[in-house]
């Protein structure tokens, strides 16, 4: 009962400083990660939650690869790294009435999975904000998972870094989905882990992309084994 109240709590917090976020970003334009930055530190203390990192981002990444399972995923990666990133993210969010604006307001990167063509307007759109100086994101999983076990990842980030040639860093985020269940509407406090490993150059014939993906469950698997309270 006290997670599901909790919960409405949240959902309610979080449209409503989301909206006023989109308002400012769209008024304050230069000030867009700024914005962001605080909006998702508030996020935290409404979710209370605290994260513990582990590893060390790498400077030169130029595409961060992260496991998917709640939308506290962004909250607390948002909230935690200090670079300015570009979200990859499919359309049906951007196309949400008042909240797409999240998408559009912060120049995000939008796709349709339906459409081939999409891994073209990615890499065009990527190059363009690279050169602002920011940081390609990506859930390759393309969608929540459960928390304890990767889904299939979707080739466009293996095609867009090898295209670019940029520097991969893989992302493990472990027990989001305990703080934050929002299918089920359920909040609870806790921690979470952002565990950054080492960043890959991506070669073309190689199986770089599949041993991402290996690192990552791994990791998960012994940060699952480790930390019983994340289940």
């Amino acid at each position: 009962m006290i997670a599901r109240i909790r919960g409405v709590f949240v959902a309610i917090s979080f449209a409503i400083t989301l909206l006023i976020s989109i308002l400012l970003m769209y008024i304050f334009r230069s000030k867009n990660y700024i914005i962001r930055k605080y909006f998702t530190k508030l996020q935290t203390f409404f979710m209370d939650f605290s994260t513990k990192i582990i590893g060390t981002p790498d400077k030169d990444t130029k595409l961060y690869l992260l496991n998917h399972q709640s939308l506290v995923d962004i909250v607390a990666f948002e909230a935690t790294d200090d670079r300015d990133k570009c979200w990859v993210a499919k359309k049906e969010i951007e196309d949400v009435p008042l909240f797409g604006h999240i998408i559009t307001a912060p120049k995000m990167i939008a796709i349709d999975r339906k459409d081939k063509r999409s891994i073209i307007k990615i890499i065009k759109l990527s190059k363009e904000r690279l050169k602002e100086g920011r940081v390609i994101t990506i859930f390759p999983e393309g969608t929540r998972g459960d928390g304890e076990t990767l889904l299939e990842f979707q080739t466009g980030a293996k095609i867009l870094a090898e295209k670019l040639n940029l520097k991969v860093q893989p992302v493990v985020i472990v027990n989001s989905k305990y703080i934050l269940d929002s299918k089920k509407l359920l909040s609870r406090s806790g921690e979470i882990s952002i565990i950054y490993l080492d960043a890959v150059e991506p070669q073309k014939g190689t199986t770089w992309f599949e041993d991402i993906k290996e690192n990552m469950q791994k990791r998960l698997n012994d940060e699952l084994a480790n930390y019983t309270s994340y289940r």
